[in-house]
C-alpha cells in the first residue's frame, strides 16, 4: 500500500509518502511541504496548495490519503485554515477516487510512539527510526506528514475490521 500523508495547513501543508502493510518494514518514498504566503489573499492561498497537492498526487500516484483530522483549537481562525486545506485534500482524492481516510492527531501519535499524547519531537524520533532516515524531516510538518502515512498504514486494516462490524 502506498500512502500520502497530509497535514493540511495554509501557510505550511505537509506532504509525506510511505510504502508497506501492517507488520511489514516501512519504506520511506518522499517528503516536503507545500507553502503559501501569508501575504496573499486566501483564495490564492488555497490555490497554491492545490497545485501543490495536485503535483504531488501526480507524482506519488497513491493507493490511499491519510489527512489529519481537523480538531477543536483555541485559535478557531488556525482551525479554520486547517479545515479550509483538509478540504482541498479530500476534494483532490474524492475527483480521482482515491480512498481518503482521517486520522486525529492522538491517532497518529499513539501508532507512531505507542502514546496519544507524546509530543512532536518524539513523534520526529520515531517516523526517523521507523523509515530509517538520517535526520527526522523538517520543518515537523513534513515529519507529521509522513506520520500520518505511516498511522495509516498500520490502523486501515483494524478501522476496517472496526467499521465492517458497526455496519453489520
Amino acid at each position: 500500500m502506498l500512502v500520502l500523508g497530509i497535514d493540511p495547513g495554509l501557510t505550511r501543508c505537509g506532504v509525506g509518502a510511505v510504502s508497506g502493510a501492517p507488520g511489514q518494514i516501512l519504506k520511506f518514498i518522499a517528503v516536503g511541504v507545500i507553502r503559501s504566503s501569508a501575504e496573499l489573499p486566501v483564495e490564492q492561498r488555497l490555490l497554491e496548495i492545490s497545485n501543490g497537492l495536485i503535483e504531488w498526487i501526480e507524482k506519488i500516484k497513491p493507493d490511499s490519503i491519510a489527512v489529519e483530522r481537523v480538531f477543536a483549537q483555541a485559535n478557531r481562525a488556525s482551525a479554520m485554515e486547517t479545515a479550509q486545506a483538509a478540504g482541498i485534500a479530500l476534494l483532490l482524492a474524492a475527483q480521482r477516487n482515491i480512498p481518503v481516510a482521517l486520522h486525529t492527531p492522538t491517532e497518529v501519535k499513539a501508532a507512531v510512539t505507542g502514546s496519544g499524547v507524546a509530543g512532536k519531537p518524539q513523534v520526529g524520533e520515531m517516523v526517523k527510526r521507523l523509515l530509517k532516515l538520517d535526520e527526522i524531516p523538517k520543518p515537523a510538518d513534513s515529519a507529521d506528514a509522513l506520520a500520518l502515512a505511516i498511522c495509516h498504514i498500520i490502523r486501515a486494516p483494524l478501522k476496517a475490521r472496526i467499521e465492517s462490524a458497526r455496519l453489520r
